[in-house]
């Protein structure tokens, strides 16, 4: 059995019930401080190494200055292909206004070099939610200090299960190190870990979390087995990123001839 799929089947086989008790260990409640949906500095908890992020974003967001100006990076969260389209329909339903790929998810900019003019280049292998100004994601909104999620019945599974990760290869983890962990279940820099959480909540959490290792795994496989070297060649544009449906360009368009 190849690595890959090996691992897939471990997380099929994974019990929600002890991914539960692990989340329950922890404890953890959201206490809607938006950490999770905003731009960071590359030095703060789950921020990106710097010159990692997509474009340069404005500082004078969230209290800062200005003086610093492209020292924050834009707020990064991996997004499926189908999880791009049910939120572009939910952001539709929500503001009457239509959406396209381009307005819900940007290449993953890990990975990507850039042009003599700084316009990204290169291949990609994940989609990541779009950000706006502030390097926030461009569904997130503040209002009296709450930080909201103007999807969040459709959100994606990295935000469903944020701050957890389970430690299987080939799955996705936020940036940064691990603060806490229990048996496979890692918990990354959140200030609602250590709450009290009912057990209903651990076990939809659970659930969640199972469901995106095996999405990631399933995702990680069809990428590797839609692979087309010769797919830049074909393209319109400088960035292909490849992902389980085959590879597309930076505006979700299939690249001609896949």
């Amino acid at each position: 059995m190849e690595p890959l799929e090996a691992e897939l089947s471990r997380a099929r086989e994974l019990a929600v019930d002890d991914l539960a008790d692990a989340i329950e260990a922890m404890g953890f409640e959201c206490t809607r401080c938006g950490g999770c949906c905003t731009g960071y500095a590359p030095d703060e908890p789950g921020g990106a190494p710097a010159g990692e992020g997509a474009d340069d974003v404005d500082t004078d967001c969230h209290g800062g200055d200005g003086d610093d100006a492209g020292a924050r990076e834009p707020h990064t969260a991996t997004v499926f292909p189908d999880e791009v389209r049910e939120v572009a329909a939910a952001a539709e339903e929500r503001s009457g206004e239509s959406y396209d790929w381009r307005d819900v998810a940007r290449p993953m900019p890990f990975g990507l070099s850039e042009t003599d003019e700084g316009e990204p280049t290169g291949e990609t292998f994940e989609w990541a939610l779009a950000t706006d100004d502030c390097g926030d994601c461009a569904f997130y909104e503040e209002a009296d200090g709450q930080g909201a999620c103007t999807v969040h019945d459709s959100r994606p599974l990295i935000c469903r299960t944020y701050p957890f990760s389970v430690a299987l290869d080939g799955t996705s983890q936020p940036m940064g190190e691990a603060v806490d962990a229990e048996g496979i279940v890692r918990a990354h820099e959140c200030e609602g870990l250590g709450r009290d959480i009912s057990r209903e909540d651990a076990e939809a959490l659970a659930a969640a979390l199972k469901e995106r290792a095996v999405r990631e795994l399933e995702e990680a496989i069809g990428v590797r087995d839609n692979y087309d070297p010769s797919a830049a060649e074909r393209a319109d544009g400088d960035v292909v990123v490849f992902d389980s449906e085959g590879p597309k360009e930076a505006d979700g368009t299939p690249v001609d001839g896949n």
